[in-house]
C-alpha cells in the first residue's frame, strides 16, 4: 500500500529497525495471501468495503485513545476523498479483481512495480523529483521485469489471464498518483492521513456495494474467509500503518522503503507453503529484474551517480 512519507533517511538501521522492517514486509506480504483466500467467496468490491471499514474503525479507536485528534483531518475533507480513490478504492478493487485469477506471489511482485511508476509520475508532474542515472536505470530494469512477467503469458496464456496482470499494474499506477496527492498534505500527522483516507474510502464504498449487490448475502462468507478478512483489515492495514509510521520515525523514509523488496518474498513464501502456488520460470526472471531495479533506484548496491 502506498503512503506518503516525509522523513528522510536516518543512516544505518539498528537491530530494532530491521526487526520492524522484516515484520512489516511479512505483514504486507500477508495481505496478498489473505486476499487470495477471501476473494474465493467475496466479490472484490465487497472485500474492499470490509477491508477499509474495519481498518477505519480500528484507526479511529487508535486516534481516540492515543491521538492526535481526527479533527485535524476535517479541513482537508475534499483532498482525503481524492486520496481515498487513488490509494484505496481503485487499487484495492483492481488488486482483488486480479487476485481472483492470480496467486499471491505474482500479484505482490506486480504491485512492487509501484516505485517505478511513482518516479515517472513524479518526474512529469513535480519540479523537485527529477530523474537521476540511478533512477533511470532502476526504472528500465523494473519495466523490463514487468514486461518479462506479462509478455510470455500474453503469448501463451501462462499463469493466469493477462487482464489480471494489467489490473495489478493499474493498481500500482494508482498508488503512484496517490503519492502525488499525499504530498499536498502539509502539517497533517501521518496517522490522521491514514485514518482520514480509510474513513473516506468507507463512505465511498458503502453506497457502491449496496447499490451493486444489496445488503442480502454480504455476511454469508465462511469462518475461514472472515478470519482472512479480519487479518487483512486489522493486521495488514490498520496495524501495518502504525508500524510503518513508527519505522519512518525511527529509521527514515528511505530505509523504510526497503520494505518493497521484502513484501513479494513474503507473499510468495506464504503462497508456496499454504496455497500450493508456483512461479513460472519467466516470472522468476521478472522477479529478479524488478528486485534489481528497486535496489538500483535506492542506490545501496550501486553507487549513486
Amino acid at each position: 500500500m502506498a503512503m506518503a512519507a516525509t522523513s528522510a533517511s536516518r543512516g544505518p538501521m539498528v537491530l530494532k529497525d530491521w526487526g520492524q522492517l522484516l515484520l512489516l514486509g511479512a505483514i504486507w506480504g500477508g495481505s496478498f495471501f489473505f486476499a487470495r483466500i477471501a476473494v474465493a467467496e467475496l466479490h472484490p468490491l465487497v472485500l474492499v468495503l470490509f477491508r477499509v471499514a474495519i481498518a477505519a474503525i480500528a484507526l479511529q479507536l487508535y486516534l481516540a485513545i492515543r491521538g492526535p485528534s481526527f479533527r485535524l483531518a476535517l479541513p482537508h475533507a475534499g483532498l482525503f476523498f481524492l486520496l481515498a480513490f487513488t490509494n484505496n478504492v481503485i487499487p484495492f478493487s483492481l488488486i482483488f479483481a486480479g487476485q481472483t485469477q492470480l496467486g499471491a506471489g505474482v500479484a505482490s511482485v506486480l504491485n512492487a512495480t509501484t516505485p517505478f511508476w511513482t518516479l515517472i509520475l513524479a518526474n512529469a508532474l513535480t519540479s523537485d523529483e527529477k530523474l537521476s542515472w540511478n533512477k533511470l536505470a532502476g526504472i528500465a530494469l523494473g519495466v523490463a521485469g514487468t514486461a518479462v512477467m506479462i509478455g510470455p503469458g500474453l503469448l501463451a496464456g501462462l499463469s493466469g489471464p493477462v487482464w489480471a496482470k494489467f489490473a495489478l499494474i493499474g493498481a500500482s499506477l494508482s498508488y503512484g498518483v496517490a503519492l502525488m496527492v499525499a504530498r499536498r498534505f502539509k502539517g497533517v500527522p501521518s496517522p490522521v492521513i491514514a485514518t482520514g483516507q480509510l474513513t473516506a474510502s468507507t463512505i465511498i464504498m458503502i453506497p457502491i456495494v449496496l447499490f451493486t449487490y444489496g445488503p442480502a448475502g454480504l455476511f454469508s462468507a465462511s469462518p475461514p474467509v472472515w478470519a482472512a478478512v479480519l487479518a487483512l483489515a486489522l493486521l495488514s492495514t490498520a496495524f501495518a500503518y502504525i508500524l510503518y509510521f513508527n519505522l519512518v520515525a525511527s529509521a527514515g523514509a528511505t530505509n523504510a522503503s526497503l520494505v518493497t523488496l521484502i513484501v513479494p518474498a513474503s507473499a510468495m513464501l506464504l503462497g508456496f507453503l499454504f496455497l500450493g502456488e508456483r512461479l513460472e520460470l519467466f516470472e522468476i526472471g521478472g522477479v529478479v529484474l524488478i528486485a534489481l531495479g528497486l535496489v538500483t533506484i535506492d542506490g545501496r548496491l550501486f553507487g549513486r551517480r
